[in-house]
């Protein structure tokens, strides 16, 4: 810098100038007379300086942070136009850019890496290039939270089999973030891994496990999770056991006396209704004298397997109490008492008759059947039992069983004399009882008699008969009358008749006796033809003479008549004439030649019938020539073989041959040499008929023919056999084969079933057929019977003390006859005879019973045809007459276990047969439903069914049904799905709240009500409201965000999901904690810079809170505390209709860390706002008290 100055000016020079020497620069003169001052601004043009620092670094996590600075104080005279940002790891020396365009006078940096040290520098820029840097000191990207602490020690509740609730307490330390959610886990105590339990982030201090094995042991862990990760877990928890919980069982059902002696009391009872959750291992059953006040054990101390028991050694005459507990795994449950006392005596009953329903009516039985009379008796003592027939004495046949409770009356193939009324008479020394059964044995009933003609016309018959003398036990319904022509003429038919009768029971008679031939006439006659006696002969013309056939007709109407020869119309022609009046016909061939020998047949014809007479005639002429060709076979030098037919027409004679023989050469024919004349006769004849013609095979469609050669076959080889036959009552014989057969044996088939048939045979050679052999008998086309094989091996199906049921499957062959019942036979395994238990058993399976408990006994069962009984099956495995043990089991298919799906609102029932002996137990199961209340469960000893009525979505689900005895448990599920609405969608949540909205969201419902669900309805409803105002209905996302919202209002949300089946049950949002999150922004010209958030929200606990306007009587006090926290503290301000308040002895607050109190006494009307003032921001929270003074 230079400065010159002279008398009259001054100059400042300034070489190579920078930035910094531009600025305010000022000239000032002064003398006597005065100071001047001229000020002078220069601008340097340059690269503008570094901004102003100090870099501020804030909000610094491990992945960003943001920088501020200030704009440079110099900048090279050109305005900034943006700032370039560079960062610099501290172990590295070059820079990288992290932002070439900002605008702003502050920047969010990102993507930083966790744990590294980074420096970053600033740099302004103006159209004259880029200025210095301004660095930042060095600052570690990290976040200024930890991973959180450990929860508290999870604890279980609400155990079931599959099922536990855990809950847990939050950590001590959150690690200086907002704790985000939970990780359970779990683990099998015969496991070593820890899986997790839940696939969604828990946000809740609860969670329901399922999915546990029943029986298993579990230990649980949870870990919390915020900003910088997940925490260090819990310590685990003490091992849970998956189990319902048990409980002793409750006392037996209908516990009674069901006999005394003098030394003993016989108990029964039912098992619990309620088993405790565990299965009824036994029953005790103790007593006690009516005086005494201790109880006595009867039983072992495991208990009685059995629901009855008899108390022995007691004394005579006294008076006793019973009582009977349950046990299962818990304990001995509480007891049934039998009420009142009981006297041990003999029980003295007088005899009584138990007859069933079938037994009261009428008792029906097929002849050749078994009639069973099984009565019911009781009786102390014993009583004597009588069986008696009313009419006359009881069969021979009948066989009697008597036990101490019941008495059986069996008669084998009863017939219509064991129809009547049969007596039971019981008798001891307390009295005298008796009953009846009427018997009535259909049988078929007997043939009608006295069958008479009354009337004969010509179109019908009146026949009349007497009813049978026995109808067979039923009442005559109906009659059939059948009818056989005996013979058929044109003009008369003959008949015969019987009746067969058919009663009530469906049986048919046998037929009554015939009437004999009834001849039915009409006013008609047939054509007759009447010639003389020379044309039954052969009718002789010679050539050129006439032939004249005559003939006189009748008939009734007059018959059409017809000439025809040799099967073919004969025509008038110059030769032939034809004649015919009312009673003549005649026929005139003039001057005959050898073509008009043959049959002539006249035909005579009207409606009642059709007569045929035939001619034969033969013409004396010359024979036409001999068929040809004339063929010249096995030529030589000296002789030849000629061949040809003979003539179509002999003349009328058998032919004759005559020959010669001419010579040829090439100057013409030689003279003939004639041969004497000879005949042309075959040197064979037809053979004898075949013998010895039998039927070997017979089935009901088909014969088997057999027969021997004929003795002589006429000099020629027999080429082939005819074979003929003919029903019983046809006179046409029809052929059986077609072609010749050349084998010795034939089958005829397309018989009619139960038709009688007899045959014929010829033998055929060169020379044509033979007479037939001799006819065969008539023989029934029906198939063979024999006795049927045997039925299978028995097998055991059921057993008790005295009753052991057996069953079969029908033999493989029943002999060509229907099986029509079996033979059960049965014996001890030490003895050697059988005793038959039944015969003619319809069914294949029985019931032995009267057997000796505890012996052991074999079975055979015969089966039987109408040809008889077959021999004895495969004998049984032998089986001890007991009470039969077996291991429950289902008896379903697999349609059963298919998923069952049901409409809401529908009822629907599963029922699942099963089996077991001794009877099992059973028990329905469904989780977190108590389906002794919720459904209705019908049991028997082989069924159970449960019932639900109005099906909800809550009844979807895996129903679980267990079969229990002593010997094992089967366990069923089946599953139902009930078509429904949706349930309720879980873990509705509030969150992003501003002054006009907020964001909701959930999850699916855990119930879908069998269909997916398609869309969400949204309703929100002001807290000083009670009406639901709707959103959306069409939301297809697990978030909603809610606009519109008034500032300042507090709100209510609920959601419910949509499926094919409707809007289902909604979820509201819950009472709680209101936050309040609050955000700086900086405004210059550029623009907004990047907000600055509150570390923690200003949150008002909302909890018991009076959201909408309170009325109170003018002049009452109130008292409202508000729980308030921020950081840093707010301060709180209040307001009345605008105007700030100030404490009084009308109004005060306390203010605590923790909340704000109101006292107002003697209140009046106003509108009280409460502020909240925190890091200079003021903001309107959504609580308010309105006092009114009301009018009456």
């Amino acid at each position: 810098m230079e400065i010159k100055s002279t008398l009259q000016r001054t100059t400042l020079t300034v070489k190579d100038c920078v930035r910094i020497d531009g600025g305010h620069y000022s000239l000032k003169l002064s003398n006597v007379g005065g100071t001047k001052s001229i000020p002078i601004t220069v601008k340097v043009l340059d690269r503008p300086g570094p901004p102003e620092g100090p870099l501020k670094i804030t909000g610094v996590t491990a992945e960003k942070c943001y920088l501020a600075w200030a704009p440079p104080l110099h900048d090279g005279g050109s305005s900034i136009s943006h700032y370039i940002i560079e960062k610099r790891e501290t172990s590295r020396l070059s820079w990288t850019v992290v932002a070439s365009d900002v605008q702003a006078l502050n920047h969010k940096v990102t993507k930083l890496l966790p744990g590294n040290e980074y420096i970053f520098r600033v740099m302004a820029v103006n159209k004259f290039g880029i200025g210095e840097p301004l660095e930042s000191e060095p600052v570690v990207a990290c976040n200024p939270y930890k991973p959180p602490g450990p929860p508290s020690v999870p604890e279980v509740s609400a155990i079931t089999k599959d099922s536990m609730i855990v809950t847990w307490g939050r950590p001590v330390d959150n690690g200086g973030a907002e704790i985000e959610g939970y990780i359970l886990e779990k683990r099998d105590k015969d496991g070593i891994r820890w899986t997790k339990c839940h696939k969604k982030r828990l946000t809740d201090l609860r969670f329901r496990v399922t999915g546990l094995t029943d029986g298993h042991f579990y230990e649980f862990r949870v870990s919390a999770e915020n900003a910088a990760g997940v925490g260090e877990s819990s310590e685990p928890s003490i091992f849970y056991r998956a189990c319902d919980a048990l409980y002793p069982p409750g006392p037996p059902s209908n516990p009674k006396v069901t006999d005394t002696s003098r030394s003993s009391v016989s108990l029964a009872w039912n098992k619990p209704i309620y088993d405790g959750g565990a299965p009824i291992k036994g029953y005790v059953v103790e007593v006690k004298e009516a005086t005494a006040d201790e109880w006595i054990t009867c039983t072992p101390p495991t208990g009685l397997q059995g629901k009855q028991f008899t108390v022995t050694k007691l004394k005579e005459n006294n008076e006793y109490n019973f009582r009977i507990c349950a046990i299962n795994s818990e304990g001995v449950g509480e007891p049934a008492i039998i009420p009142g006392t009981v006297i041990a005596a003999d029980k003295i009953e007088p005899p009584e008759i138990e007859l069933d329903a079938d037994l009261r009516k009428v008792v029906t039985v097929r002849a050749s059947g078994t009639l069973r009379l099984f009565v019911t008796i009781k009786g102390r003592p014993e009583p004597e039992v009588k069986w008696e027939k009313a009419e006359g004495t009881i069969s021979d046949r009948a066989q009697i069983e008597v036990t101490s409770s019941y008495t059986m009356l069996v008669i084998d193939n009863v017939n219509r004399f064991d129809s009547g009324r049969y007596n039971l008479t019981l008798e001891n020394n307390s009295g005298k009882k008796s009953a009846f059964v009427n018997v009535r044995v259909l049988d078929s009933p007997s043939a009608p008699v006295n069958l008479t003609v009354r009337e004969i016309k010509r179109d019908s018959v009146a026949l009349a008969w007497e009813p049978p003398l026995i109808d067979g036990g039923a009442k005559i319904t109906n009659y059939i009358i059948e009818k056989r022509e005996s013979t058929r003429k044109a003009y008369a038919t003959r008949y015969e008749f019987h009746v067969i009768a058919k009663n009530a029971a469906g049986l048919f008679s046998e037929p009554s006796e015939s009437t004999g031939p009834v001849t039915v006439k009409d006013d008609v006659d047939a054509p007759r033809i009447m010639m003389d006696v020379k044309f039954r002969d052969v009718v002789v013309v010679k050539a050129g003479e006439v032939l004249k056939i005559n003939a006189d007709i009748a008939g009734r109407p007059s018959p059409v008549i017809s000439w025809t020869k040799d099967g073919k119309e004969i025509e008038e022609k110059a030769r032939v004439e034809i004649v015919s009046t009312d009673h003549t016909t005649a026929i005139t061939v003039k001057d005959c030649i050898r073509r008009d020998s043959g049959q002539y047949v006249l035909t005579l014809q009207n409606v009642a019938g059709t007569r045929s007479l035939a001619v034969n005639c033969k013409v004396l002429d010359r024979p036409g020539p001999s068929a040809g060709p004339l063929e010249i076979t096995g030529l030589t030098a000296e002789k030849c073989h000629l061949s040809w037919g003979p003539p179509q027409e002999n003349g009328g004679t058998r032919n004759e041959y005559i020959f010669r023989v001419m010579g040829v050469n090439k100057y013409g024919v030689g003279e003939a040499l004639e041969s004497y004349a000879v005949k042309a006769l075959d040197p064979f004849t037809v053979p004898n008929p075949p013998k010895s013609l039998e039927i070997t095979s017979v089935t009901k469609d088909s014969m088997t023919l057999c027969w021997a050669r004929p003795d002589s076959d006429g000099g020629n080889e027999i080429a082939g056999y005819i074979i003929e036959r003919r029903e019983k009552n046809s006179l046409r014989w029809i052929r059986v084969n077609k072609k010749p057969v050349y084998d010795l044996r034939v089958k005829s088939l397309g018989l009619r079933e139960g038709c009688e048939y007899e045959y014929r045979v010829y033998a055929e050679n060169a020379a044509g057929l033979s007479l037939p052999s001799d006819t065969s008998p008539l023989i029934r086309a029906e198939d063979p019977v024999f006795i049927p094989s045997p039925p299978s091996k028995p097998k055991i199906l059921d057993s008790t003390r005295s009753n052991i049921t057996i069953g079969w499957t029908k033999p493989l062959f029943d002999g060509g006859a229907p099986v029509t019942g079996y033979t059960v036979e049965y014996k001890k395994t030490d003895e050697t005879d059988w005793s038959i238990a039944i015969q003619n058993l319809r069914g294949t399976e029985y019931t032995v019973i009267g057997l000796t408990s505890g012996s052991e006994y074999v079975f055979r069962v015969r089966s039987i045809n109408k040809v008889g009984a077959s021999d004895p099956s495969d004998v049984s495995e032998p089986q001890v007459a007991k009470e039969r043990e077996e291991e429950p089991a289902f008896d379903i298919d697999s349609e059963m276990r298919k998923t069952l799906i049901v409409k809401a609102g529908e009822s629907f029932t599963m029922t699942v047969p099963f089996r077991g002996k001794p009877v099992p137990n059973v028990m329905w199961n469904k989780p977190e439903t108590d389906l002794r209340t919720r459904a209705s469960i019908d049991s028997s000893d082989y069924c159970t069914s449960l019932t639900i009525e109005k099906a909800t979505r809550n009844d979807s689900g895996k129903y679980a049904l267990t079969l229990q005895n002593v010997l094992s448990t089967a366990t069923l599920t089946l599953v139902v799905k009930v078509l429904d609405s949706p349930g309720p969608p879980s873990n509705i949540a509030v969150k992003d709240v501003t002054k006009e909205s907020a964001v909701l969201s959930w999850d699916v419902p855990e119930n879908d009500g069998g269909a997916p669900v398609k869309n969400y309805y949204i309703e929100k409803r002001e807290a000083s409201k009670k009406a639901w105002v709707t959103i959306t209905n069409n939301c297809h996302r697990l978030s909603y965000k809610v606009t519109s919202l008034q500032e300042g209002a507090v709100y209510y949300f609920r959601v419910s999901g949509e499926n094919e089946f409707g809007v289902g049950v909604p979820t509201e949002t819950k009472e709680g904690n209101v936050d309040y999150f609050f955000r700086v922004c900086t405004e210059n010209q550029a623009g907004l810079s990047d907000p600055k958030e509150l570390l923690l929200p200003i949150t008002i606990d909302m909890k018991g809170f009076p959201h909408n306007t309170v009325y109170i009587r003018a002049g009452s006090n109130l008292k409202v505390e508000i729980p308030i926290s921020g950081k840093p503290l707010p301060k709180m301000t209040l307001s009345r209709d605008g105007v700030p308040l100030k404490a009084t002895m009308r109004f005060n607050t306390e203010t605590t860390a923790e909340s704000i109190i109101i006292n107002l006494k003697e209140s009046m009307f106003c509108n009280y706002i409460i502020f909240c003032d925190s890091s200079g921001l003021k903001v309107r929270i959504v609580s308010y008290n309105q006092c009114l003074n009301p009018s009456l």
